[in-house]
């Protein structure tokens, strides 16, 4: 039991030793890649778990709500250790880069937004890099060699932007909220069309017959890169 449940005791003991380098590592290994926006949300996770002072272990004992789906929220969920997979991440789809974390219990709360200034800000630091950004991210274009340079220009502003203070690129507001409810543990199903086991509240019932979702010809929600939107009929 107590392996199990001091499975981020390395990441705790980066949020108090303020390590954000070995944080921005750890959060490399999910992203892909480092940029400055998953450096702010690994800073905005950091001072969020370090404020509220409430380890996490995967039992929804922290939760995030996160506001947009792009590379901030990689860092959020590395630092915090709020995820889709452990049910302590909400995602509302408002398309601001911000981030609400809480701790179950009180309800208090920390909401971090990006300063509206903060991307012209950084990019007038490190000129060389907007160029890059638009023909290799934006366009999607670029020879080996750009990409290249592009990811190394990218990897060292993330890391230099974790010097500078947190205050200037993030707003901070105290909160206390309202947290959801633990997760429902809910029976499965077997979708009598495919055959495929189904989350009872995922189901369709009809003639009869339980049915998936996609057997049932019925809208889907996807999230994927434009945000939250359906598909199917």
């Amino acid at each position: 039991m107590h392996e199990h449940a001091h499975g981020r005791q390395h990441i705790e003991a980066m949020i108090r030793n303020q390590d954000l380098e070995g944080l921005l590592e750890q959060a490399e290994t999910l992203h892909g890649h480092l940029c400055p926006f998953v450096s702010l949300g690994v800073k905005a996770g950091q001072y969020a778990m370090e404020y509220l002072h409430r380890a996490n272990t995967g039992m929804e004992e922290v939760v995030a709500i996160v506001e947009c789906n792009n590379c901030f929220t990689d860092g959020i969920q590395v630092v915090t250790g709020c995820t889709f997979g452990n049910n302590a991440l909400i995602f509302k789809d408002l398309g601001k880069t911000a981030v609400t974390v809480a701790r179950r219990g009180d309800g208090q709360a920390l909401r971090l937004i990006v300063r509206p200034g903060y991307r012209a800000g950084m990019l007038a630091r490190y000129p060389a890099a907007e160029p890059l950004f638009q023909k290799i991210v934006v366009e999607r274009q670029g020879t080996p060699e750009e990409l290249h340079r592009f990811h190394h220009l990218w990897a060292a502003i993330a890391r230099r932007e974790l010097q500078t203070p947190l205050k200037e690129q993030l707003h901070i507001q105290h909160l206390t909220i309202t947290i959801p409810a633990y997760a429902r543990i809910v029976d499965s199903l077997i979708c009598d069309a495919c055959g495929e086991q189904i989350m009872a509240t995922r189901s369709v019932e009809g003639n009869g017959r339980t049915l998936c979702r996609v057997c049932a010809g019925a809208r889907v929600p996807v999230l994927n890169g434009q945000g939250i939107g359906h598909e199917g009929l």
